[in-house]
């Protein structure tokens, strides 16, 4: 498969807060990537740092070979709160990707017709042809986040990075649009990096499952003078075709979650850096000396 995305000796700091601390991770073609940690474990920093938002503090993120930079057109976002303007139709929110790049942000009425015909390719992709005339608040929560993923496809990111996209959402409207979300990622080959605090959507959702966490122990010692950041402590690979939702009620998918809960979540647990489940068969690690003396 094709790599897109390759993070290598990544930290990130705010002041004397060290927040990722020596991340590594490559992300292939069309994986969908769900990433849970606990409070406080970088999962927003570093999805804000593959989007080029913000920059390390040391190390290099790569977008498709290249050195990432700002954000541009090879990531896509979807935030928990909708990216839509109020003033703005269905459609023209879908559309207004395209009018940027063109120039036009600043004229009303400017439409060019091939985007007008693609827009609505996309509001049928996401069910949602229906209501194109329509503003924002005219739609449920559910059908927002749908023309906002729409908003974001339009442009055919490479990479789609989703930020809590669905926690917002009563119960069953975040469920239609976790398996939406699921028939949307097989049909258009989507490679997805999906941030969430729900357990359970990140073991259904995803193809594979990293797990974030400040949780866990090295050779640096356990003194109050360690500054340690979030890790990925474990990389799970999980089965690769959407599925129905009762297979949340199965022995192996409750297991999982308890798995993923001691590796991440217990403070009391924490495994060493050389114990780390990261069997994926992308996973890589570079410790540093200090991190796994093996020599002692």
């Amino acid at each position: 498969m094709t790599r897109l995305l390759h993070i290598e000796d990544v930290y990130k700091s705010y002041g004397d807060k060290l927040v990722l601390d020596n991340i590594d991770l490559t992300v292939s073609q069309g994986e969908f990537c769900t990433v849970v940690g606990p409070s406080g474990c970088g999962k927003s920093t570093l999805l804000r740092l593959i989007l080029g938002q913000e920059e390390p503090s040391e190390g290099r993120i790569e977008i498709k070979g290249q050195q990432g930079a700002l954000p541009d057109r090879t990531r896509g976002i979807v935030y928990q709160r909708y990216t839509l303007f109020a003033h703005k139709t269905v459609l023209e929110n879908v559309m207004l990707g395209r009018t940027l790049t063109e120039g036009q942000w600043w004229n009303p009425w400017y439409r060019n017709k091939s985007h007008v015909e693609e827009a609505m390719e996309f509001l049928r992709r996401v069910r949602l042809e229906d209501a194109a005339g329509k503003y924002p608040h005219e739609l449920s929560g559910g059908m927002q986040q749908r023309a906002a993923i729409a908003q974001a496809l339009i442009m055919r990111p490479p990479i789609l990075l989703m930020d809590e996209p669905f926690g917002a959402l009563d119960p069953d409207t975040r469920s239609d649009l976790q398996l939406y979300l699921l028939e949307l990622w097989e049909k258009e080959k989507l490679t997805i990096f999906f941030v969430t605090h729900d357990m359970q959507e990140a073991c259904f959702l995803g193809t594979r499952l990293l797990v974030l966490s400040q949780y866990y122990s090295d050779d640096r010692g356990m003194g109050a003078d360690v500054k340690r950041g979030g890790k990925i402590v474990s990389d799970h690979a999980l089965p690769k075709m959407a599925t129905s939702t009762e297979v949340m009620n199965s022995e192996a998918f409750r297991a999982l979650i308890e798995q993923v809960k001691k590796e991440g979540f217990d403070p009391d647990f924490r495994q060493h850096v050389k114990d780390f489940n990261l069997k994926h068969p992308d996973s890589f690690q570079t410790l540093l000396q200090s991190e796994y003396n093996a020599g002692q």
